[in-house]
């Protein structure tokens, strides 16, 4: 196959109709030039050059090969456009995983920066309900990056964000309302707006209570966090929800429970050396897990 120098070096010959000048062009020695050009040619198995007492001209097989010669080297200069704008978080697609929770209270902002500062770079999101179908996810080669809680199995590169609290969603008229904090006890016999088993976090959180001697009794369930806690304003029952479901306009009250039970958030990767990857790692790290000061007011 021909390489890319020895079209380069046709291409400049037949630009410049002279040898010596294309060589000169492409800062190489006559011989230099004069061994592509005979490389291309044993390749070919034919001549592409006519040497003429003063300069040359296509042969009929080199009138043929200059248009695809010149794409050829078009196409190459385009590959290496692509590929320092994508090394330089300029350009190129991001695919990401990320537990539902957490799209808009962590991934919004960071999302919003991207689309702002790097407008070249398409971005797709995929959100699931639990953080073992992030991993599945990455390993089907669905997702360059995930982002959620700590999922059961490692896989690939695991890098921590922070932690989330978990904290009681319910009616501003709720009894519970009135309480500073709420004993992870106190939930025995409520209605828990809860999740369904697709979700992971119903499953933890039945751990976590547990551990305590309670159960959560499910007066409904729900897939998504955000519906849980927005259910749980609305006067549905109460909802144990992660800050990052949260937005700074919910319109309930929140309480912290006690214990105040917390999981670990991180962000995974199979390609470590995607630069691209890592630029969008590393600002999800620099955001990390943030409460609002609204959401803070009412934890207060």
């Amino acid at each position: 196959m021909p390489t890319l120098r020895a079209l380069e070096c046709l291409v400049a010959v037949l630009d410049a109709g002279s040898i010596t000048e294309a060589a000169a062009r492409l800062h190489l020695s006559q011989p230099a030039l004069s061994h592509q050009i005979g490389a291309l040619e044993r390749e070919l198995g034919t001549p592409v050059l006519e040497r003429l007492p003063r300069g040359v001209r296509p042969t009929a097989v080199g009138r043929a090969v200059l248009a695809d010669a010149r794409a050829a080297l078009a196409a190459a200069e385009r590959v290496v456009r692509t590929g320092r704008a994508v090394a330089g978080g300029g350009a190129g697609t991001l695919r990401i995983a990320c537990a539902e929770s957490m799209t808009a209270g962590l991934l919004a902002p960071v999302l919003r920066a991207w689309h702002r500062h790097r407008p070249g770079v398409l971005i797709t999101l995929t959100e699931t309900t639990s953080a073992d179908a992030l991993v599945a996810a990455l390993e089907a080669g669905e997702a360059d990056v995930a982002v959620g809680p700590r999922p059961s199995r490692r896989s690939g590169h695991e890098e921590a964000v922070g932690r989330e609290e978990i904290v009681l969603a319910l009616a501003t008229d709720h009894p519970l309302a009135t309480r500073a904090s709420v004993p992870i006890t106190d939930l025995a016999g409520l209605p828990v707006v809860h999740y369904h088993p697709d979700n992971g976090l119903g499953g933890w959180l039945d751990e976590v209570a547990a551990e305590h001697g309670t159960v959560l009794d499910a007066v409904m369930r729900t897939k998504q966090a955000a519906t849980a806690a927005e259910l749980a304003a609305a006067g549905l029952g109460v909802a144990l929800v992660p800050t990052t479901a949260l937005t700074r306009t919910f319109a309930g009250a929140l309480r912290r429970l006690k214990p105040a039970p917390h999981r670990d958030v991180v962000t995974f990767i199979v390609t470590p050396s995607d630069s691209l990857v890592r630029r969008f790692r590393s600002d999800v790290r620099h955001r990390g897990i943030t409460v609002p000061a609204a959401l803070l007011d009412k934890l207060s």
